[in-house]
């Protein structure tokens, strides 16, 4: 990292697009975060917010730098600025997530070979089924909601499947996964809708696994269930763990993402075009680069750090910044444009380093075959912005909302 850049802490430097400065808890960041993430790419790659008590890392070269090396931006204490997910206690609630190399690795890998590119790709007839199914209730109906009836579904009904959740809970696990992000505020706390989530996930999480322990199937929740750490089964807790961190981290971020391509074509009539006319894995691609859900993850400094000629002390938090680092110009030529003939290879969407996603190539084929589905289908599409609602997480970018009206082919 070079060391020649000014801080936000300049009183030379150019006013920011939004007086409110950057907050990932901020409703008004959500609609539009990428003005500010320009500002602070430019002005103030490492940029403190005193309020919230965080630093952010904004570039594209900083946000690698920090995924590669957890010996010092390490996830101990989580990868969420929530307080009720940040702490020494973090393990508790994100599980394999919150830990570094090398006790990371180990418990990563006793569910690692359900997602290598060659057992995906082996996945995809299923998956392309599954997909056909959740269109199938939509054919006829020329207004229906993008996000809510198919985006959210498609990626809950094949991870749901994949854990052993009988197929009549999938939209109730769905529905619970959706209402544990729910914020009523813009507080960094989560309301009691969030918490009631919560506390149900992790009632059928513990029956699902005790009905497993006696009956077990061939899923990757009953493969946990006989798997060993150090000689020693896994606990009940740990199991539930590894279940909200399976069904968090692999509904969010891809049905979300499905949906923001979709947003995408439609503030593009030309993507959409092409993507519905042969396409959807450029669609798919490119979109993941230029409005990926995964916006921010957090890390704490295990050591005095300079960066940008900034001092940030032992013990910090800072906010890692991959979809901001997505449009850094230093490594995407003309970044604000959204391009199908991009080369999206750079992009950090998936995550860099030890940590990167695990479900990222199933991620990926899911978002390109219910592209491709739903464009087999529809002919063309319009949405209905003045009615569409986002999420508000600090942590995911997307829609909990997306009504649309569509011409079938």
């Amino acid at each position: 990292m070079d060391t020649d850049t000014a801080t936000v802490a300049d009183p030379d430097l150019p006013a920011p697009p939004y007086p409110y400065g950057y907050d990932p808890f901020d409703f008004r960041i959500h609609d539009d975060p990428y003005p500010f993430y320009a500002w602070m790419r430019e002005h103030a790659p490492v940029y403190r917010n005193e309020q919230r008590d965080f630093w952010a890392l904004s570039r594209h070269a900083d946000v690698l730098d920090a995924l590669r090396r957890p010996q010092r931006f390490s996830n101990r204490f989580g990868i969420s600025l929530e307080p009720e997910l940040w702490g020494p206690h973090a393990v508790n609630t994100s599980f394999f997530l919150a830990m570094d190399p090398p006790d990371h690795g180990t418990y990563r890998t006793l569910v690692s070979s359900a997602f290598t590119p060659r057992h995906v790709v082996a996945m995809e007839a299923r998956v392309r089924e599954i997909t056909r199914d959740r269109l199938e209730t939509l054919r006829g109906q020329r207004r229906f909601d993008f996000a809510s009836d198919y985006a959210a579904a498609l990626p809950n009904d094949v991870l749901c499947e994949l854990l052993g959740i009988p197929e009549w809970d999938w939209d109730l696990v769905r529905a619970d996964t959706d209402a544990l992000n729910v914020r009523e505020d813009m507080s960094d706390e989560r309301g009691p809708t969030a918490t009631a989530a919560a506390l149900r996930m992790a009632q059928y999480f513990v029956d699902l696994v005790t009905d497993l322990r006696t009956h077990p199937g061939d899923d990757l929740t009953s493969r946990l269930v006989t798997a060993e750490v150090d000689g020693r089964r896994l606990s009940d807790s740990e199991i539930v763990g590894f279940l909200f961190v399976m069904v968090g981290a692999g509904n969010e971020s891809t049905g979300k993402t499905i949906g923001n391509a979709w947003h995408l074509g439609h503030l593009h009539p030309d993507v959409q075009r092409q993507g519905l006319n042969g396409r959807a894995d450029d669609w798919a691609s490119e979109s993941l680069r230029y409005d990926s859900a995964s916006q921010m993850v957090a890390r704490r400094l295990t050591e005095d750090t300079v960066v940008h000629g900034v001092e940030l002390p032992a013990g910090a938090r800072v906010a890692i910044l991959p979809a901001c680092a997505n449009r850094d110009p230093r490594v995407f030529d003309d970044p604000e444009r959204f391009d199908l003939d991009r080369d999206t290879s750079r992009m950090i969407s998936f995550g860099h380093g030890p940590h990167h996603c695990l479900g990222a190539a199933l991620a990926k084929l899911e978002i390109r075959v219910a592209l491709e589905e739903i464009a087999a289908l529809v002919s063309s599409y319009e949405v209905d912005l003045d009615r569409a609602r986002r999420v508000h997480t600090p942590h995911q970018r997307g829609f909990a909302a997306l009504p649309c009206e569509v011409t079938w082919r």
